[in-house]
């Protein structure tokens, strides 16, 4: 296995540090293991860099610039064309199985046959200048905030915000440029203008013979993602037309770990694979291991403040620190364990907890409220009926978002949010439209009828206490595309949140 090429500059090495985690990221969606993912990684790695050394030093020698794309993009093409090597090489077992029919699919062969034949986004983003590609790509694939991608690339912030908008103008513009030159039926080249016209206004209809051939070639249906700036359709249309197979993976993944604040611009990445960083000044990331940690620390922290609670106030708490066991709730200055600051979870109040059903209640289980004769005129306390017990809160919440969709097809993601540590988890959901999934990342999925259960990967399985996790997933759909319902973690029922 090569090393990683020794920086050139401290420039240098902090962009490696920033394209690391990249390439890392879509080479372990493409084998079937950490250690070959790695391993493919450092590989691509060495390899794109010695290319976009030697394409450089070439258009020094020349003086004309060679259409190319730009560094984190170019990067995981090298991973595609790596892995395509390792098939050819004999090495595919540590491969994707999905990724090793792909490879040997007319799919791929559209990434590196002739050049008018290739998909047209990744002509689109070759067209464009190198920083206008990258700002292009930052934004909307690395899902990286507006302010740090000014900070990489030397902008004033004042004014990314519309550069953005101008390079999205630009993007299409090249796109219907090449979408006009590509050779194509006859059929297509009657729809190329029609195709134009419509995705320019966000209030123009789709015609219905336009909309029925869009349906059943894949050619105008990307040139129309391409060219429509508006709906959220791009970086999927990048993310797929540049990197090919697993695109749509990479692109929530790359959106899930900057929500996190785990992606873009890793410089301690550099010391883990022996990169110096030189003069660049490294910030401080948090990791996985280190927000499971804190996760840990300030469930602990919760737990000792309501048993001091508590104590104080004579009550009892379970061992396990469950709340839906503990004696008595805590005040509302110290939220509850497995809840969130001002919030109340369903069917319960600040002042009572959840009655256990049928059990006998616990010398703590009672109403906080002052226990005096009833006030009210029109109740008996000697014959008015015990109320029914609340239901116990909900340990879980689910978010279901449909993150872009197409003409029979869509892209959407599960993400839970558990107030109890899991070990291992799986989701059960129902679909009510006959949507069908394809696939699914972060996750294995099995579905009968409309009935769906997706369970943890391997290196996904532990949560702690109020984390987060969740899986992506394609799929197809037909006529009406409704939210799915009956939401559980583990048996247990979700609660939902818009």
């Amino acid at each position: 296995m090569p090393d990683l090429p020794t920086p050139q500059d401290a420039a240098e090495a902090a962009l490696f540090s920033e394209c690391w985690d990249a390439v890392l990221s879509y080479a372990d969606l493409c084998t079937s293991g950490s250690s070959a993912g790695r391993q493919l990684a450092t590989e691509a790695f060495s390899r794109g860099i010695h290319e976009a050394r030697e394409a450089q030093t070439q258009e020094r020698t020349s003086g004309r610039r060679t259409p190319r794309l730009p560094r984190i993009p170019m990067l995981l093409t090298a991973v595609r064309s790596t892995a395509a090597a390792w098939e050819d090489e004999g090495k595919g077992h540590l491969l994707d199985p999905d990724l090793r029919l792909w490879l040997n699919s007319p799919k791929a062969a559209r990434y590196t046959g002739p050049p008018l034949t290739r998909p047209l986004a990744l002509r689109g983003l070759k067209d464009l200048q190198e920083p206008d590609a990258a700002l292009l790509w930052l934004v909307e694939v690395e899902a990286l905030p507006l302010l740090d991608v000014a900070r990489r690339l030397g902008l004033d912030p004042a004014t990314a915000a519309q550069e953005v908008i101008q390079v999205r103008a630009l993007f299409r513009d090249r796109c219907r440029r090449n979408h006009l030159d590509t050779p194509m039926g006859t059929d297509c080249r009657s729809y190329a203008r029609l195709l134009d016209a419509v995705t320019r206004s966000p209030g123009a209809d789709t015609p219905e013979d336009l909309s029925r051939h869009l349906a059943t070639c894949v050619e105008c249906a990307e040139a129309a993602a391409c060219l429509r700036l508006y709906g959220g359709g791009t970086p999927a249309a990048l993310a797929s037309g540049v990197i090919g197979w697993g695109g749509l993976a990479y692109l929530e993944r790359r959106r899930r770990a900057a929500e996190a604040g785990l992606s873009g611009g890793r410089t301690d990445a550099g010391a883990d694979r022996g990169i110096s960083v030189g003069a660049a000044v490294a910030r401080p990331r948090m990791g996985r291991s280190g927000i499971l940690a804190a996760a840990v620390i300030v469930s602990a922290l919760a737990l000792t403040v309501s048993l001091m609670q508590l104590g104080d106030s004579g009550g009892r708490a379970s061992a396990s620190g469950d709340p839906a066991e503990g004696a008595i709730a805590a005040t509302p200055s110290v939220p509850a364990l497995g809840t969130t600051p001002g919030h109340t979870p369903t069917g319960a109040s600040h002042a009572t907890r959840p009655a256990h059903s049928g059990s006998t209640p616990k010398s703590g289980d009672r109403d906080t409220e002052p226990q005096g004769k009833s006030t009210s005129p029109v109740a008996d306390p000697t014959t008015a009926s015990a109320a029914p017990a609340p239901p116990p809160p909900s340990t879980c919440r689910v978010k279901y978002d449909i993150v872009s969709e197409w003409p029979q097809g869509f892209q959407a993601t599960v993400k839970v949010t558990s107030t109890k540590a899991l070990d291992d988890w799986h989701i059960d959901w129902t679909f009510g439209d006959g949507q069908h999934i394809t696939q699914m990342w972060d996750g294995t999925y099995t579905q009968d009828g409309s009935e769906v259960t997706a369970h943890a990967a391997d290196y996904d399985k532990q949560v702690a206490a109020n984390g987060t996790f969740a899986v992506g997933f394609n799929a197809t759909w037909n006529g009406t595309n409704g939210e799915p319902h009956a939401f559980t973690v583990n048996g247990a029922t979700c609660s939902t949140t818009g």
